[in-house]
């Protein structure tokens, strides 16, 4: 074990935040000094996170910066982190995310000091999350998100910000728990938690469906995927805006993120048989979210819903079983990161202006706000997937992976693409065009620095990604190919594998 840098970026944040806490002083010196703790802290693990990926082999099959220390030896549980193309991007996209909301909170005064520190303390379970080498650690920071974003929404959020506190925590403990009894099983059969040893252990198949449905009621409420997605317009409604840009760009993607780590690879033969079941709940997601995303007149809840049915998308790309879709759900995954972020950054600053987010009253920002209608027509093209931004590779490449497994799945996953076209238009020309009203029209000008220094690495990446893709993909081919492999090993190897899907998915 080299330099610890891993546990570095996990716990840094948790210093940050303890620093934080620590602050006395007036209302508005707390405010001031917990901000600049807070951004000087997530800089910091950002840089570090940039360390860690120019480090990063990706011709080097199997987890690198490895950690091992023991924890429970007595259950074979250890502290085990390690990475590899997938889980790297995450923390790399956490650890961008983190700064930016610092940013957002930036006019926060109310009880400040705790706002800052839950945040970095969101930072330091996300990262740990992405992190985890060993199941209970794994399951540990996956439960412990629970508790800062309770906080953020419960306290901060809006007027019916308790019952979306509440509606989110029980979903999501509900699923939890379940995931906590397939953990044990498999701790049982394998006789450890080491995540390594157990994609090497087979699951007998008898029990593979209980083990798939209790992980798809744990990932599946985190992925908000229909119809666990309940929890997820009244959360992202009812946060505050810092928090709803967290929700959207990480912590929809743990849901996804565990299927990639533990059903597709660790339950082969279930997730095939589940397979049909999948690609259904991912083309009703994109589709019914789409006309609800058409259907909604406040624009916070139009790209609440954009979200869902983006993360149907990524679920059709998981459950093709095959390089192009499962990168090209990876790389939706970093675009719709990247996008949904700077969307709600986006209805951040019209919330900063004291703008209503109905869209019968906004309209005629295009002529007042130039700058901020040039960007919000990027992230809209970026969300409705126009070549030349990120959002097209990802979606191109989870509709050539499901074509060749299912090309119903493929055409009415392109259909609910058409209808991201529909309401995002719906959206830019209400927010930008319509209207004109004198309080519009009166408002202070275009984007300040602070909202540009937002932006900015939101729009380079958006851009950059969509005309170089290879910046991801180089880096994820070896893990993906890895994953496809040992599931169609697996498939091979049980008695009565599916032998017509296998034809599909290896041509």
């Amino acid at each position: 074990m080299g330099f610890p840098i891993l546990s570095l970026l996990i716990w840094l944040p948790l210093v940050g935040a303890v620093a934080v806490f620590t602050l006395r002083g007036t209302e508005a010196n707390v405010a001031r000094n917990a901000s600049w703790i807070a951004l000087w802290t997530s800089l910091i693990v950002l840089a570090l996170s940039v360390v860690l990926l120019a480090k990063f082999s990706p011709s080097v099959p199997g987890f690198q910066f490895t950690e091992a220390l023991p924890w429970l030896p007595q259950l074979h549980v250890s502290y085990r982190l390690g990475v590899d193309g997938i889980s790297v991007f995450f923390i790399i996209l956490t650890a961008l995310m983190t700064p930016i909301v610092v940013l957002a909170s930036w006019r926060q005064t109310k009880r400040a000091r705790e706002y800052m520190a839950a945040f970095l303390l969101l930072e330091t379970m996300m990262i740990g999350m992405f992190a985890a080498l060993d199941f209970l650690l794994f399951y540990i920071f996956f439960e412990a998100v629970l508790i800062p974003m309770f906080l953020i929404i419960g306290i901060w959020g809006g007027e019916r910000r308790v019952f979306a506190a509440l509606k989110f925590f029980l979903y999501t403990l509900v699923g939890s728990l379940l995931m906590l009894l397939a953990l044990v099983y498999m701790w049982h059969n394998a006789g450890t938690t080491n995540i390594v040893t157990l994609l090497h252990t087979p699951i007998p198949v008898a029990a593979q469906p209980y083990l798939f449905l209790a992980f798809l009621a744990a990932f599946g409420v985190k992925a908000a995927l229909w119809p666990l997605h309940t929890w997820l317009p009244d959360a992202y409604a009812q946060a505050p805006l810092p928090g709803t840009i967290m929700l959207a760009a990480i912590l929809s993607k743990m849901g996804a993120y565990g299927f990639l780590r533990f059903v597709v690879p660790m339950l082969p033969q279930a997730a095939t048989y589940f397979e049909p079941l999948m690609f259904t709940l991912g083309v009703v997601a994109m589709i019914y979210a789409s006309y609800a995303a058409l259907a909604q007149t406040d624009m916070k809840r139009m790209i609440a819903y954009s979200s869902i049915a983006h993360m149907g998308l990524i679920i059709v790309g998981i459950f093709a079983f095959n390089i192009e879709g499962i990168e090209g759900a990876l790389f939706q995954m970093v675009s719709h990161s990247l996008v949904t972020a700077a969307l709600f950054v986006c209805v951040g600053v019209l919330l900063g202006r004291g703008v209503s987010l109905d869209l019968s009253k906004l309209g005629g920002l295009a002529q007042r706000m130039p700058v901020f209608a040039v960007l919000l027509v990027i992230f809209a093209l970026a969300n409705m997937g126009m070549p030349g931004t990120s959002g097209f590779i990802g979606e191109i490449l989870v509709m050539v992976g499901a074509i060749k497994v299912n090309f119903w799945v493929a055409l009415l996953s392109a259909s609910g693409m058409v209808l991201a076209a529909a309401y995002m238009l719906v959206m830019v020309r209400r927010v930008l065009y319509d209207n004109r009203s004198q309080a519009i029209m009166a408002l202070p000008g275009d984007i300040n620095l602070r909202e540009a220094a937002m932006f900015a690495p939101l729009v380079l990446l958006v851009l950059l990604l969509g005309v170089y893709p290879g910046l991801v993909t180089h880096l994820l081919d070896s893990s993906v190919q890895s994953m496809v492999q040992l599931h169609l090993a697996a498939l091979q190897a049980a008695p009565n594998h599916a032998s017509t899907h296998l034809a599909m998915v290896t041509k």
